[in-house]
């Protein structure tokens, strides 16, 4: 649940008092020092700043948000959980941007992924379904309107689904 900053802070704790831990013939103390931060470097390729992301984006701090999805440079390496959420906030960055392809190509890429629940798998596909209308393309908006509708637990979901398939009828 760090930053790169303070990711690469903590590694230098580690390293350092592996240092010191060799210095005064602590190896045990210098082994464990080095798991920890083997530790850290591990989750920096698979968590990234998701995490921290996810509560900024909760809390509609947009900007913070996206300079925290900036840090991830290759969201290819992220953990299948975490590659989720990832691509559901940048696609959410993208629709507030209206960059609606750039929107569309993270959806796509979340609705590969674990995003949590049923529920939010079928947010995924009612923006998809939404962008979908956008461009009047009324096979694949019916597709995934389908796909959402197995899917939606709450009453809000549903209720979004059935405006998109009025949408759908005016096409």
């Amino acid at each position: 649940m760090y930053n790169n900053k303070g990711r690469y802070a903590l590694m230098a704790v580690f390293l350092l008092a592996g240092l010191v831990c060799v210095f005064y013939h602590q190896y045990q103390l210098a082994a464990l020092s080095a798991l920890l931060m083997c530790f850290v470097i591990w989750s920096h390729f698979k968590h990234g700043s998701v995490l921290m992301a996810s509560k900024h984006f909760k809390n509609n701090d947009f900007g913070r948000a996206k300079a925290l999805l900036a840090e991830v440079t290759q969201p290819e390496r992220l953990a299948k959980s975490r590659r989720g959420y990832y691509e559901f906030m940048q696609g959410n960055m993208a629709l507030k941007e209206e960059n609606f392809d750039k929107a569309e190509y993270h959806f796509q890429l979340a609705s590969r992924f674990p995003v949590g629940g049923k529920n939010e798998k079928s947010y995924v596909l009612i923006h998809l379904a939404n962008l979908a209308l956008r461009k009047k393309d009324r096979e694949r908006a019916e597709a995934y309107t389908k796909k959402a509708k197995e899917l939606a637990e709450t009453q809000r979901s549903k209720d979004i689904i059935v405006k998109i398939e009025k949408e759908i009828g005016k096409l």
